[in-house]
């Protein structure tokens, strides 16, 4: 079991062991990816929203333009929860 969980972790059983010794949440293999998808999508969000500024500053902005940023301040909130729930408080 710890060498499947060691070579999931692209590490040697060694350096898994001291991983599960050290207690630092953020060192976990799942929390690294789970953030690193999280700040994925905050940037693509963000690309998004500049987008929609940019519209906005061009005098292109329609009243769809509000109803995708809410979409993307909704998605975003979601994210981050199943972050918080997934890490913990």
């Amino acid at each position: 079991m710890l060498s499947g969980k060691a070579h999931a972790a692209n590490m040697n059983e060694a350096e898994y062991l001291r991983l599960l010794i050290s207690q630092k949440p953020n060192d976990y293999p799942e929390i690294r990816k789970l953030l690193k998808d999280l700040i994925n999508e905050v940037n693509h969000i963000g690309t998004n929203i500049n987008q929609i500024v940019h519209n906005n500053n061009s005098a292109l902005y329609m009243k769809a333009d509000k109803e995708r940023l809410v979409a993307y301040m909704k998605k975003l909130n979601v994210a981050v929860k199943e972050a918080v729930v997934m890490i913990g408080n």
